[in-house]
């Protein structure tokens, strides 16, 4: 089957490029390496997978690589994904988030692609909610302006849907981690924690550490793509574990990892736009998508901190 990724050089989109692959996939990559590096698609490549450097911003050369490759179904991963750049730049987060999707909404139609998935945002579209884990039917309260153009970008989803009949699917990931992730990041405190920890500097968490997410290997994350992929049916999704772990339960278990003279971290203020508390609900995952997450936090930490020694990866 010819499959497409968009943003299929970052973290997460390397992995599921690699995935697709290995069951056998005709492979592009769309990525204009702003975040993505060409270095994780090393194996990729050599495999058979075509890289194509474009921006998804650009609606004229999007379309001719989306026509030329003609895919069966598009993955669309390539995004702003920074909370802190979203309220400094806020319209820069919607012509990457919101025009971006809808330039590969548009390319797909004309391509005559029969499905895309779409990767959005679980925690930052639903904002502050006391029903936890969080379920699809909470109405969206995004906190940041990353979470609301994620959200308009769905809303493109299921428009798209409705005129021309696309089918679409969107996946609202926990908090992703694993192999690859870059350390030295803005986003993903686990990646940054492991780094750091390697580095022997200190850790720093803004606000008291009390705060939780739902932290999800990528490992997890991408078998959720693949079956998205493969199913017909449309809507919105979560992509969680149900479980809540608190910055300073990560920074306990990966002290444990490293061993005698892991540096304790600091403590700086809260960051605006942050969440207190975020958990999903995977219900609709396990019966739409026959999917749940299987790595506990402690093993996907570990996992994650042994490959920045350049253990294998995949």
């Amino acid at each position: 089957m010819r499959t497409l990724v968009t943003g299929g050089a970052g973290f997460i989109g390397s992995h599921l490029v690699d995935a697709l692959l290995d069951r056998g996939d005709a492979v592009t990559v769309i990525d204009d390496l702003s975040s993505g590096r060409e270095e994780n698609l090393e194996q990729a490549l050599a495999a058979g997978a075509a890289l194509e450097r474009a921006d998804i911003r650009d609606a004229a050369a999007l379309a001719a690589i989306v026509a030329q490759a003609r895919p069966a179904t598009i993955f669309h991963l390539a995004a702003q994904v920074d909370v802190r750049i979203s309220l400094q730049d806020p319209a820069r987060d919607a012509r990457t988030n919101v025009e971006g999707t809808i330039n590969v909404l548009e390319a797909a139609r004309a391509a005559g692609s029969a499905r895309v998935v779409f990767a959005s945002t679980g925690g930052a579209i639903y904002g502050e909610t006391d029903e936890l884990p969080t379920p699809e039917t909470v109405p969206p309260l995004p906190m940041a302006a990353y979470g609301l153009s994620k959200f308009c970008a769905e809303g493109y989803l299921g428009l798209y849907e409705r005129l021309y009949g696309t089918s679409t699917i969107a996946l609202r990931f926990g908090n992703v981690y694993g192999p690859r992730q870059d350390p030295h990041g803005e986003a993903g405190v686990i990646a940054i924690f492991c780094g750091r920890l390697r580095e022997g500097t200190v850790p720093r968490i803004y606000g008291d550490g009390t705060q939780t997410r739902d932290y999800i290997y990528v490992g997890d994350l991408v078998g959720a793509l693949l079956a998205a992929g493969d199913k017909e049916e449309p809507g919105v999704v979560n992509i969680g574990t149900e479980v809540e772990t608190s910055v300073l339960e990560l920074v306990r278990l990966l002290g444990e990892i490293h061993g005698p003279g892991a540096p304790q971290p600091e403590l700086a203020p809260a960051r605006l736009g942050e969440l207190d508390r975020s958990c999903l609900d995977a219900g609709r995952a396990r019966t739409m998508l026959d999917w749940q997450a299987r790595t506990p936090i402690a093993d996907g930490l570990r996992l994650t901190y042994e490959a920045l020694d350049g253990a294998p990866t995949r």
